[in-house]
């Protein structure tokens, strides 16, 4: 083998390790770390919004209150009788309430409380009707049946309204926030128009 031909040679083998070299290199831009991964996942967790003490307190008690409205409303619903400006009334009353139970009964799992949790001391003074005044509202017919169902139930709007001014002060949670205040607003228009309906009984 002559001296050109091993000087070709060399090159070509330098060349070839030359090349290898470079495909073994890293990469110049880091790849994202994990724990800067984690970190981002952190701050998001961090954002999300918390439920403290007076939204499961209020989310638990008023569901429990939206319960016996609709209960309230079926007993009144069950009567014939009835003037028809009531009788829309409480079915207004269910068709608002039903979901707004869903929504809550959402949150309470969410927050992992269980059913039947103690509803923050809950009494007749935030409106639950007690259980005598529920039996003469099932024993009356008519009108006198709507009286007591309106007499009732602005007690038991009053209770809610109450109980959701707590909240809307209290709590953290923003969808229960602000179902406390369509709470406040849409069940104080009822009272007024109740008061006006009892006048006419």
């Amino acid at each position: 083998m002559n001296k050109q031909t091993l000087f070709s040679s060399a090159l070509a083998l330098g060349a070839m390790l030359a090349l290898a070299g470079c495909a073994g290199e890293p990469s110049s831009t880091p790849a994202p770390s994990a724990s800067a991964s984690e970190a981002h996942s952190g701050h998001s967790m961090e954002q999300s919004p918390s439920a403290n003490d007076a939204d499961m307190a209020f989310a638990s008690g008023m569901k429990m209150h939206h319960e016996q409205a609709i209960d309230m409303s079926d007993i009144l619903l069950g009567k014939s009788g009835v003037p028809a400006e009531v009788v829309a009334l409480a079915e207004r009353i269910k068709a608002a309430q039903g979901p707004e139970i869903e929504r809550m009964d959402r949150w309470l799992s969410e927050w992992n409380i269980p059913e039947g949790m103690d509803h923050g001391g809950m009494d007749h003074g935030d409106g639950m009707v007690p259980e005598d005044e529920i039996k003469a509202l099932e024993d009356a017919t008519g009108s006198e049946a709507a009286r007591l169902f309106l007499e009732q139930m602005i007690m038991h709007h009053e209770g809610a309204v109450v109980m959701s001014e707590t909240e809307t002060k209290e709590g953290s949670y923003p969808a229960a926030i602000d179902l406390s205040k369509q709470i406040v607003d849409s069940q104080t228009e009822e009272i007024n128009e109740m008061k006006q309906l009892l006048e006419t009984l």
